[in-house]
């Protein structure tokens, strides 16, 4: 069901999904901040190598956690209690992580803030989608990446600052000397603190998902709630009778696993899984992870990381913002296409960088240019669009639920990518690792122009519809 632009409340429904991609950036932060800290935290506690891998991947495991409790907790407690929970995780988080007294507290409170990671991947961008005009979605949950991307970029400048301010920092309180002066990795862990205590705290002025109180049965708050954001009351009257007969269709099925082993579900959840995990495979974080590293390798080394580490971020977040304003014009399928196709190239070029730089002369510069190409295409695409599709393309009911199943599947690429990485650029050469991030890409977009609808300007319920009649024509 389509609703004319003039008759949504459209302040309001920004203002609740802002507020909602608040987690994004949290998101963002907590997993960008930990590039600082590491050569500090390794020489504050004499670590060795494994144990300052277990560091940096500890958020992880706290991550595969939350995502795996997400999808349960939001369709039992609701949306909105649940981004509370993440809040108060990420608020203990960063607390505990400056004022640790051990390594093994350190490590404990990077699972928490992990957990919080995991759960907000899935809640935030499921909310921003239940409560959206279908006109307006695109943009609204792309929100919620563009908050990570600033979240990455507030990392690096907050690093960079701390670092620097530590050099005079000078307090009379012995517990801001050593969080600001002695040790500033502490600071930048807890700083987070302040937008996580600030997400906690606006989180309480938006509404539960109406769609959520409609699968609890809640219909008269969930029309008051709609009534928000719709002016007129025939639009909410049909979008309740939508939602409803949609949760008919699915009642004969007592547990939430058999809505979701329905065919035609069960191949949104499947074709969902396998664009998030072909995702990493395509090298978004291995670029991410893994750019400085090779920079320096490559004659930029001269540089200051954290300079490149912030252009990437800033190239990231301005490219996200481009993709945000215009997702719903263009359309999911068609940003894909045009971003996909940019990154192959992309990819191609790194791997001749690295076959052919020093027969051709090519300058680090050459590398960098592909690379600040190679995130605008990333972002651009398949990161704003990656949520967007996971946040739509499943029943009411279930929503949660089928959204954290695909959601692991990220981060479990996301963590296989972070593992194999530097083997692949050891044993298949850097040239055979960027080819092969390349060759993934075509997987990737034969999925999206077979496999997946064309969402934009869909109602939730009307996607909902596509995957039972896509299931029934081919039993006809």
């Amino acid at each position: 069901m389509n609703i004319d632009n003039k008759f949504v409340h459209m302040r309001y429904v920004a203002f609740i999904s802002f507020v909602a991609a608040l987690g994004g950036l949290l998101f963002g932060y907590d997993t960008a901040v930990i590039s600082g800290t590491v050569s500090q935290v390794t020489e504050q506690f004499g670590l060795s190598t494994m144990q300052s891998g277990w560091y940096v991947g500890c958020a992880l495991i706290g991550s595969i956690v939350g995502v795996v409790l997400a999808g349960r907790l939001s369709d039992h407690l609701g949306r909105k209690s649940t981004m509370i929970l993440s809040a108060l995780l990420f608020t203990s988080s960063a607390v505990g992580c400056a004022l640790s007294n051990s390594f093994n507290q350190l490590v404990l409170w990077r699972i928490v803030g992990g957990a919080g990671i995991g759960i907000v991947s899935v809640v935030c961008p499921l909310y921003i989608s239940e409560v959206s005009p279908a006109s307006h979605r695109g943009r609204l949950v792309s929100l919620y990446q563009l908050a990570i991307t600033v979240g990455f970029l507030g990392a690096y400048l907050v690093n960079y600052l701390l670092l620097n301010l530590s050099a005079g920092f000078s307090s009379s309180s012995a517990i801001l000397q050593k969080v600001f002066g002695l040790e500033p990795w502490r600071g930048m862990l807890g700083a987070e603190t302040l937008p996580a205590a600030l997400f906690f705290m606006v989180t309480f002025l938006i509404p539960e998902s109406p769609r959520w109180l409609l699968v609890k049965g809640r219909e008269n708050q969930a029309s008051l709630i709609f009534a928000k954001i719709f002016v007129k009351k025939e639009d909410i009257a049909r979008l309740v009778l939508e939602t409803k007969k949609m949760l008919q269709l699915q009642s004969e099925a007592k547990s939430d696993w058999k809505v979701l082993m329905q065919p035609g579900f069960r191949k949104a959840v499947i074709i969902g899984s396998a664009i998030a995990i072909l995702g990493q495979f395509m090298g978004v974080n291995a670029v991410l992870y893994y750019g400085p590293s090779i920079f320096e390798s490559s004659g930029l080394s001269s540089g200051d990381s954290l300079f490149y580490q912030s252009l990437i971020g800033t190239v990231n977040m301005v490219t996200t913002v481009l993709a945000l304003l215009v997702i719903d014009k263009v359309g999911r399928k068609k940003l894909v296409y045009f971003g996909v196709s940019g990154m192959v190239l992309s990819l191609v070029f790194i791997g001749f960088y690295f076959l052919f730089s020093g027969m051709l002369g090519l300058s680090g510069v050459f590398l960098l240019v592909c690379f600040l190409a190679y995130i605008f295409f990333t972002a651009g695409s398949i990161s704003a669009v990656i949520f967007v599709f996971l946040s739509e393309m499943y029943p009411t009911r279930i929503r949660g639920f089928a959204m954290s199943i695909a959601t692991l599947s990220l981060w479990i690429g996301t963590y296989l990518i972070g593992q194999l990485t530097p083997w692949m650029l050891e044993n298949l050469t850097p040239a055979g690792t960027f080819f092969l991030f390349a060759a993934m890409c075509f997987p990737y977009m034969f999925i999206v122009w077979r496999l997946m609808p064309e969402t934009t300007g869909k109602s939730l319920e009307e996607i909902e519809l596509f995957w039972l009649r896509d299931e029934n024509k081919k039993h006809k």
